[in-house]
């Protein structure tokens, strides 16, 4: 019996996985192709021969995310802005629009000699590692409530070679990094916020992303973000910057809850890259002056 060239079993896995409504099925199809194969990439303009047992390892992986398995848990790992990180089930998997995110904490810290920066819900540690590789100067620390992602975290770091204090807590602790208070630059966080209600489309989230990285508490979803408004509160020094991504719908709420703390200014919404509003930008404002108002 012929065995298919390459080229038409990717053509052929393409077909399986748009019938089962995969948002990018030849993208994924190549990934997985290349994935068995041991290669980074896989041009099929000049496709390698196909190896002994390749056909029935790369149709098990091909049923795998037919039945809408993350392609990043297929093959271990997914892209970050510059950087290829780890990725396991149990782990929020780092998603492209939070690269925005990113790019502000970043950019805030690179105008500043030795910036001190804090990722809250840090999952695999996308925005940490980045803004470590990125802005050599900084000093970077990770926070995550799951000691999954915790050490997801730590041995990205290792891969990566950046250099940030990975802690395990929990956001809404009051004393969370508590040596850290009024001296931090830049607070950022993907934190979860999804409502109870809300539950994802997606069977790749809904069905495999773990539900401590997704839904954020209370009828909102926002109970997770508030917590990281009162520890950005805390922590930041005057004049420290705030990023924290939010759902498209949640803008205004996001910003009534930072107003509501009275600890910020230049509170506004920025968008991600289609346009919408995803991410809450403030900066701390100047601590009140207290004088000694004794006679």
């Amino acid at each position: 019996m012929t065995v298919p060239d390459l080229r038409a079993l990717v053509e052929g896995a393409t077909r399986i996985l748009a019938e089962a409504g995969v948002q990018s099925p030849r993208h994924d199809a190549t990934a997985l192709a290349a994935h068995v194969l041991g290669l980074d990439r896989l041009e099929l303009v000049l496709p390698p021969p196909v190896p002994d047992g390749f056909a029935e390892q790369f149709a098990g992986l091909v049923e795998r995310r037919r039945n809408r398995e993350p392609l990043q848990h297929l093959v271990g790992s997914t892209g970050f802005r510059y950087l290829t990180l780890l990725v396991e089930p149990g782990v929020f998997v780092p998603r492209p629009e939070t690269e925005v995110v990113a790019q502000v904490a970043i950019d805030e810290a690179a105008r500043l000699p030795e910036p001190l920066v804090v990722d809250l819900c840090c999952g695999a540690g996308g925005i940490a590692l980045s803004v470590a590789t990125e802005v050599r100067a900084a000093r970077v620390v990770a926070v995550d409530l799951s000691p999954e992602a915790v050490d997801l975290t730590r041995r990205n770091a290792v891969a990566v070679g950046a250099d940030v204090r990975v802690e395990h807590g929990d956001v809404a602790d009051p004393t969370l990094l508590s040596e850290l208070d009024g001296t931090v630059d830049v607070l950022v966080a993907n934190p979860p916020y999804i409502p109870p209600d809300a539950e994802p489309v997606d069977p790749e989230v809904r069905d495999h992303d773990p539900d401590l990285a997704l839904y954020g508490g209370g009828l909102d979803g926002l109970d997770v973000p508030r917590a990281v408004l009162r520890a950005a509160a805390r922590l930041l020094v005057p004049g420290g910057l705030l990023v924290m991504e939010h759902a498209e719908v949640q803008d205004a709420a996001a910003r009534e809850a930072a107003a509501a703390t009275g600890a910020f200014v230049d509170v506004e919404s920025r968008p991600d890259l289609t346009g919408r509003p995803r991410m809450l930008v403030a900066r701390r404002a100047a601590q009140p002056h207290v004088t000694d108002s004794a006679p």
